[in-house]
Order: C-alpha cells, then sequence, then structure tokens
C-alpha cells in the first residue's frame, strides 16, 4: 500500500477521534433543562361561597359547612353568595333545598331560611313525616327541648271499670327529631343565644305509620316529651347490632357503611316499648287491668294495641262442662 494513502487515512482516523471527545465534553458540560411544574393562576375575582362538603338535601346548615373561595370573575353569578355582600349572620340554621357537592358554590335558592314557604317539607328526611303534639310545661321538660334534639314520646293513661282504675304509664315510640317548638325551629333567638322558653306544641319527624299511632296517642291519653341523652343513639346502635337486627356488609365503601350506620341510628323505634303500671310505683294501686262495668265474661277488656286483657277469673268443672267465673280483686 501507498505510504501516502496510508498517512492520509491515519490522520483521518485521528480528527474523527478529537472529533468525536470534543463533541461528548461539549455535550456533558451543558446542564440538563429542569422540568418545572405549570402552576394555575389563583383565580383574581371576587370570593364566592362554596360548600365544604356534600350537603344532601334536607341538611341544617351549620358554620363549618361552608367558606368563601375565589372564583374566576367571568363564572361568578348573580345567585352566589359574594363576600361583603351577602348577610351570613342567618345563614346557620338554614336547609338545603338541593343537593349540593363539595366544592361547588351555594346558590340563593339551593337553602331555605326558618320562616320561608316550604322550609318544614325541605326539614324532613326522605319518606318522613311532620306530627305535631300538643304538650305542657310539665310534659314538655319544662322548654328544655329544642329544636334538633332527640326524644322518646311517653303516654299516660286510665284504664276504667269495676274497681279502681289502672294507672299506667308507657314509652310508646322512642328516637324522635325535634323539628320545632310551636314556630321555632332553631334552638337559638335573634342574637344568636339558647334561650329556654315553654312551648304548647313540638313538631316531630315520624315515618308514616308512627304518624298514624301518635295521632291515635292523643286520643288516649296524655302525651309527655322524655328528652334523650347525646350518646344514646351510638349505644342503642352497637346493641342492635350485636343482637344481629343490623346488618353492615362486608367488604363495602367505609363512608357507605358510615352513611348507612348513621341513617339506622337516627330513625325512630316503635318496638322497643315499655311500661309501668300503678303497682311499680305504689303497693295501693292496681298491676291487672279491672274488669269492664257491662259484666262481660271472664271480665275482659279491650285496651290500646288491640289486645284483650281479662280478670281473674275460676274455672269450675262440673263432668264435661266447665263454667269460668270472674272474681274481683287487683
Amino acid at each position: 500500500m501507498d505510504v501516502k494513502k496510508i498517512a492520509l487515512l491515519v490522520g483521518a482516523l485521528v480528527i474523527a477521534a478529537v472529533t468525536a471527545i470534543m463533541a461528548k465534553n461539549m455535550f456533558s458540560g451543558a446542564s440538563a433543562p429542569q422540568a418545572a411544574a405549570a402552576v394555575a393562576p389563583e383565580p383574581t375575582g371576587p370570593k364566592v361561597l362554596v360548600a365544604t362538603r356534600a350537603l344532601p338535601v334536607g341538611t341544617i346548615i351549620e358554620p363549618d359547612s361552608f367558606r368563601f373561595q375565589p372564583w374566576p370573575k367571568d363564572l361568578v353569578q348573580s345567585a352566589y353568595y359574594i363576600e361583603g355582600e351577602a348577610e351570613m349572620g342567618n345563614m346557620a340554621g338554614t336547609v338545603v333545598r338541593y343537593a349540593i357537592t363539595a366544592g361547588q358554590p351555594i346558590t340563593q335558592g339551593a337553602l331555605v331560611k326558618p320562616g320561608d314557604r316550604g322550609f318544614l317539607a325541605a326539614a324532613l328526611g326522605p319518606g318522613m313525616r311532620a306530627v305535631t303534639v300538643s304538650v305542657s310545661a310539665q310534659s314538655g321538660v319544662a322548654g328544655f327541648v329544642f329544636p334538633g334534639d332527640r326524644i322518646d314520646l311517653v303516654l299516660t293513661q286510665s284504664v276504667g271499670g269495676e274497681g279502681p282504675e289502672l294507672k299506667a304509664s308507657e314509652t310508646i315510640i322512642s328516637n324522635l327529631r325535634v323539628l320545632a317548638t310551636d314556630q321555632r325551629t332553631v334552638p337559638t333567638n335573634e342574637e344568636g343565644k339558647t334561650e329556654v322558653t315553654t312551648f304548647s306544641t313540638v313538631t316531630l319527624e315520624t315515618t308514616p305509620r308512627i304518624a298514624e299511632k301518635i295521632a291515635v296517642a292523643q286520643t288516649i291519653g296524655q302525651l309527655s316529651l322524655s328528652l334523650r341523652s347525646i350518646a344514646d343513639n351510638a349505644a342503642d346502635l352497637e346493641r342492635a347490632i350485636a343482637a344481629g337486627e343490623v346488618k353492615v356488609p362486608e367488604g363495602s365503601d367505609p363512608k357507605a357503611d358510615k352513611q348507612m350506620l348513621i341513617a339506622v341510628a337516627s330513625r325512630p323505634n316503635d318496638s322497643a316499648t315499655t311500661f309501668v303500671t300503678g303497682a311499680d310505683v305504689s303497693r295501693f294501686q292496681r298491676r291487672s287491668v279491672p274488669m269492664q262495668k257491662s259484666g262481660n265474661a271472664g271480665g275482659s277488656v279491650s285496651v290500646a294495641g288491640g289486645g284483650t286483657f281479662a280478670g281473674p277469673v275460676v274455672r269450675v268443672a262440673r263432668g264435661n262442662n266447665v263454667t269460668e267465673v270472674s272474681v274481683g280483686g287487683k
């Protein structure tokens, strides 16, 4: 091979190697561009009232249910509550008429204020009814029952017949939510302070079946309110779960389970009734139902609840003939 060609080939290889080394050093020395996250511009419009959590229909608004948040000026509507323009003093105690999702602006038409048309209907849960009963200062816990509290309903009655009457009281329904006392639907006055006042009527949230029972109970005897503790609902729910009355599905959504348990704990109950007769209070009172004055065989008498109670009887057998003879006494 020609020496001149070999020299040219070696020179080309040297030049290529030097060029490659220079290019490598140049690219490695340059710093790679840093990727920067795009920052969304903060809305520059006014602050509007938004829901801090999901507010289903019938939810009573509380101070922590809403907050003001900046909103794009072009998207602000006249129905929004705007900071500095809306009156927030009477916001607490209003009821949600239409469902509101978390972060959604609250519109003026989505809330119903106490005293407005449709307020009580919006405060009722799905499938529930509102029933009003008459009470006195004594039967109404001296005015210490407020809207939002839960009570038990006690029926006191006297069953007449031959001899002394039977005095009895019975807890016919438990865990009823108070919707209003007289025409008062919030527990505070205009100044925002809790005020104890006596009332003559109380409106309760019930199921249709329980509403019928209350209507009949008002014709039988006197109804009294028994105020429940806040902790009673949780205790009753735990007992119902332990007894198998409430079935919690396995492997389901924890949030759905929580909502289901809250709904179960807040429903009224007319099955676990208790009663006390006069003999449980005084030894000089009756324990059994007195015989009717009409002289029915066996001294039977019909009372509330559809049952028939019989007084003391003696069965006398003469051969194949059996005769029942009623006797008096407690």
